[in-house]
């Protein structure tokens, strides 16, 4: 099963198959770089091409590992042709995307998901990126893979905690422009990753490069999880675990801007906690911290705060200008 976005005048093939068939779809050109648990899983995979590995983690996702990801791909002769393959999770999506974005102004980016999260979200859209010390994904562009790769076998390998915070993304696209989807979370596992990825490309065929405010729908829970990630210090919270307590919050926020009934954050809370994510703020974080990262995020305009936010599920909109006060009364009451 083949499903077909665009990025701008860029075309993105993603193809629902299988490992073996991935494995001898490649072109033998391609430099694959993943981190060391995907190639530690799956060694035979690892072996069949030149293969960059980097440490797992968010932590990755910084200037350093980048310089040597392209310091690698120069020591391996890559040229203008060669293929850069994604191999991993987010991080890696994200770290090797912004590497094939750069080296020598742009070389094919192929994206082999083997995350939840990865799958149904971060390796869709052309997104790519670094941290900086200000903040997650200041640093990064728009770059199209090629084809994007999705075989469900992957997952077998893939920590429990791993895929449940995968499950937050899972969960967001019912909050924000599906709400059937919530019924059907405990079902076969190939089908929903489909019907996520077809929803993802929706939104990015109708908002390549989030200038319309309709892609930016995508972001539930991503500003207050954003902010969390970067008052831990990327790591102690994953990604997946801090967009869910995100998602809460938000939700929260949306019933004291008069958008949202008030049981909408108790009814996102039920369902994450359904599936094992955390729904609290973390102890030892305090609002005023919070709000400090927020004011750093992308969404922001001119110093004002903006927010996807849910007013009832299925229905997801950008809202700008949000008054601080309220943000800090919905990050108090978590």
């Amino acid at each position: 099963m083949d499903i077909v976005a665009t990025l701008g005048t860029e075309k993105t093939t993603i193809h629902l198959t299988s490992v073996q068939v991935v494995q001898d779809l490649l072109p033998q050109n391609a430099v694959l770089v993943t981190d060391e648990n995907v190639a530690a899983a799956w060694p035979a995979f690892a072996d069949t091409r030149k293969t960059i590995v980097v440490p797992p983690g968010e932590g990755s996702k910084r200037i350093p590992t980048f310089e040597r990801v392209l310091e690698s791909l120069a020591e391996a002769g890559a040229d203008r042709s060669t293929p850069v393959v994604a191999w991993g999770g987010g991080v890696v999506g994200d770290l090797a995307g912004f590497a094939a974005g750069s080296y020598m102004r742009g070389v094919p980016l192929i994206q082999v998901p083997t995350s939840l999260l990865a799958m149904v979200d971060s390796s869709v859209g052309g997104k790519v990126g670094i941290d900086l010390a200000a903040g997650k994904n200041l640093a990064g562009a728009f770059v199209a893979p090629k084809d994007v790769y999705v075989a469900t076998e992957f997952l077998a390998t893939l920590p429990e905690r791993e895929f449940r915070a995968g499950m937050a993304e899972v969960i967001k696209y019912g909050f924000i422009m599906d709400a059937p989807l919530l019924d059907t979370l405990g079902g076969d596992l190939q089908p929903l990753v489909a019907r996520c990825i077809a929803l993802k490309v929706r939104v990015v065929d109708e908002d390549p490069y989030e200038t319309l405010g309709r892609r930016a729908i995508l972001n539930f829970g991503h500003t207050v999880g954003h902010a969390i990630e970067h008052a831990t210090g990327y790591g102690p919270v994953l990604h997946g675990e801090a967009v869910a307590i995100g998602m809460v919050v938000e939700s929260r926020l949306a019933h004291l801007l008069g958008l949202a009934r008030e049981e909408l954050s108790s009814e996102v809370e039920r369902v994450l906690a359904q599936h094992g994510l955390p729904t609290r703020i973390p102890e030892g974080l305090t609002p005023e911290q919070l709000l400090a990262a927020m004011r750093r995020d992308k969404k922001a305009k001119a110093g004002r705060l903006g927010f996807s936010l849910v007013s009832e599920p299925g229905k997801c909109t950008l809202v700008r200008n949000v008054p601080e006060e309220a943000v800090l009364r919905a990050l108090s009451n978590s």
